[in-house]
């Protein structure tokens, strides 16, 4: 079954909505450079309200080591998630498990980044390009998605109800990860769209 991470979140009722759909994590972003970047207040309200089981991952871009320590000891992730130019050495230095975002936006060269990051517990591949803010909305091509990694996959990218099942038959990630394809505006999620889009995913049915 292909897990999916509802991004972007600014707000308790879009955070329990997603969780109540059956999201299995949520994304908090704190970079300044996002139109989706919560305070740190902010995020420690939605994540005291998560129900059990659903996770809270906090999404930093070359931000500094201050501001993610902050994070960690005020908030509590359960995952980081980083879409920078941070190394592997750099991520790891929290001691917290990570996710690393590779830009595909320049295609087929973005694929030898996949292999900068062995401390990854996870690598989202994004359709944005190199040195972009994610949530951008853009697609890449998913048959690049490749299937020799021991690392689980995450698809992002201009994900919507309309094509995310497509995108999963064609990539077969392990999770799919979400912003501007449930979103009224940046930061505000629609709960059609949010519905629509994890009715999707879960009428897939990966094969073994």
């Amino acid at each position: 079954m292909t897990r999916i991470k509802c991004c972007g979140m600014t707000r308790v009722e879009d955070a329990l909505l997603a969780a109540r759909l059956g999201a299995d994590a949520i994304g908090l972003v704190f970079t300044a450079r996002s139109a989706r970047r919560v305070t740190i207040e902010q995020a420690v309200q939605i994540r005291r309200a998560l129900p059990p089981f659903v996770s809270a991952v906090a999404l930093f871009m070359d931000d500094a080591e201050v501001l993610v320590r902050e994070v960690i000891d005020a908030v509590q992730p359960d995952l980081l998630q980083f879409h920078g130019q941070e190394s592997d050495a750099w991520c790891a230095q929290f001691g917290q498990r990570y996710l690393k975002a590779i830009a595909m936006g320049e295609g087929a060269a973005a694929l030898s980044r996949l292999h900068d990051y062995p401390g990854a517990a996870g690598l989202l591949l994004d359709g944005h390009g190199l040195g972009e803010v994610g949530g951008s909305g853009r697609t890449f091509d998913w048959s690049q998605m490749p299937r020799d990694l021991t690392q689980p996959l995450i698809l992002a990218g201009g994900l919507t109800a309309d094509n995310v099942a497509r995108a999963i038959r064609i990539a077969r990630p392990w999770a799919v990860d979400v912003a501007s394809g449930i979103e009224i505006s940046p930061g505000i999620k629609d709960a059609a769209k949010m519905t629509a889009l994890i009715d999707a995913v879960r009428s897939v049915a990966m094969p073994a």
